[in-house]
């Protein structure tokens, strides 16, 4: 917690120390702040190559020099490789990571980078800020990724985020002599020996290293925006939950539409209830957020294929708690943090993380627990295939009025026979038009065209 918000007031502090013009400041700045945002993208993907947790994996590989063969690289790998496995078979898997580690750099780092970047245009930020998340793993001697880019090539702002996260994570862990060391020993391979001079410089400033350890370091680095702000139209903020929804639904390829799909049915129960537009509004941006708590359970957990033990299920169900502490930090949206994260409360005080009761959800909250079932129910998941519209409404009537709101599932049901018939509707009117034009439309064709 606090990675990109304390990386934030080292760039920041570092683009001081360059004399950096305003603008570039603030793209900096907001670029430190969600350089980040693609890391969910190849959570899956490095679980599958480590067999192991995705989240550990990230931590610990803060501090190797991947670049290079190393005790401490070996070190790395013997923890996090199939642990509890036999041993032959760890060491075949070692081995055909050693062999694949390029290969298997390009595609993680690649996919983290290049979706990161995606997601800072998709929330309007300039394409300054977006080229440096892009670049944000590239080195100053073209051993880094996704692109091999080398010196000047490499975004100026990208060399200082590269800079500012390093020094970030040793800081946290060892102390600033410590941050400076590991930037030092990397001069001139990984960072741009400039900005390590001006890294270097800092030191001395305890100020800055206070801000850093501080338990307020988020309202310090607030302080800090630059005065090139954007609006925050309603439009705009449906774009970033719709960005962050899809930066949740990449955590798994067992939810690549979750958050749009229970967004897209809570909006339809609510529709059906005939809720005034605001509440809509608060409903859809809610349900486009609720499980952003998921971005902090290992993929261990979410793609097991069997029963999870005690101690995994007791970290899934700390999920909507994330959700809660996240949102709320958030000016305004206090009240979508309540609705978001109860999710997986019951009627019948039975749900969790707080075992609220009926009299304590409101109307918003049992829309989006009862999407939230629908959806969920509908999909894929590791140890079951996923269930038919039908079929899933039957299940879920089955709890309506005690574990869920008996109103709510009748609107879901009718919001679905709309899209159904709407989906209906559609493909007769296909039917005919390729009719009218003597082309036949083969069943796989039909399936595309209809989004399947």
């Amino acid at each position: 917690m606090g990675h990109a918000i304390r990386s934030c007031i080292l760039g920041i502090r570092i683009a001081d120390e360059l004399g950096l013009p305003a603008q570039q400041r603030s793209d900096l700045y907001y670029a430190l702040l969600l350089k980040d945002s693609g890391c969910s993208s190849n959570s899956a993907r490095l679980h599958q190559i480590m067999g192991s947790d995705d989240l550990q994996n990230k931590l610990e590989i803060k501090f190797e020099d991947w670049t290079r063969v190393s005790l401490s690289g070996a070190r790395y790998l013997s923890r996090n490789v199939l642990p509890g496995a036999p041993w032959q078979q760890r060491l075949l898997r070692m081995a055909r990571i050693a062999l694949k580690q390029k290969r298997n750099n390009a595609e993680l780092i690649g996919a983290r980078c290049q979706r990161g970047a995606e997601i800072a245009r998709k929330i309007g930020l300039s394409e300054a800020a977006a080229e440096a998340i892009h670049s944000l793993d590239e080195h100053w001697d073209g051993g880094g990724f996704a692109e091999g880019r080398r010196g000047d090539e490499i975004s100026l702002l990208a060399r200082i985020m590269n800079v500012s996260q390093t020094m970030e994570v040793f800081a946290t862990r060892s102390g600033p002599q410590a941050a400076i060391r590991a930037v030092v020993e990397r001069r001139g391979r990984w960072f741009d020996p400039k900005i390590v001079r001006a890294a270097q410089s800092l030191e001395q400033d305890h100020a800055l290293w206070e801000a850093l350890a501080a338990e307020n370091s988020r309202q310090h680095v607030l302080a800090l925006e630059p005065g090139i702000a954007v609006p925050a139209t309603p439009q705009r903020i449906d774009d970033i939950c719709q960005a962050f929804a899809e930066v949740i639904d990449a955590k798994s390829p067992y939810t690549f539409n979750h958050s749009t799909g229970v967004a897209a049915a809570s909006a339809g129960i609510a529709e059906e209830l005939g809720l005034a537009p605001e509440t809509r509004v608060l409903v859809r941006r809610a349900a486009l957020l609720h499980d952003i708590g998921k971005l902090g359970v290992s993929n261990t957990i979410l793609e097991k294929p069997g029963k999870l033990t005690d101690a995994e299920w007791t970290l899934m169900k700390k999920h909507p708690a994330h959700t809660k502490r996240i949102l709320q930090e958030i000016s305004g949206f206090e009240n979508l943090a309540y609705i978001a994260a109860a999710h997986h409360e019951r009627l019948d005080g039975k749900g969790y993380p707080d075992g609220l009761k009926a009299s304590q959800l409101t109307l918003p909250a049992r829309i989006i627990a009862v999407a939230d079932v629908f959806q969920a129910l509908t999909e894929d998941r590791p140890y079951r295939a996923g269930l038919s519209p039908r079929v899933a409404l039957g299940m879920i009537k089955e709890d309506a009025d005690t574990r869920l709101d008996g109103e709510c599932w009748y609107a879901l049901k009718r919001w679905r026979q709309a899209v159904d018939s709407k989906t209906v509707d559609s493909k007769a009117v296909d039917s005919k038009t390729n009719a009218g034009t003597g082309k036949s439309v083969s069943p796989k064709a039909a399936a595309r065209s209809a989004g399947a």
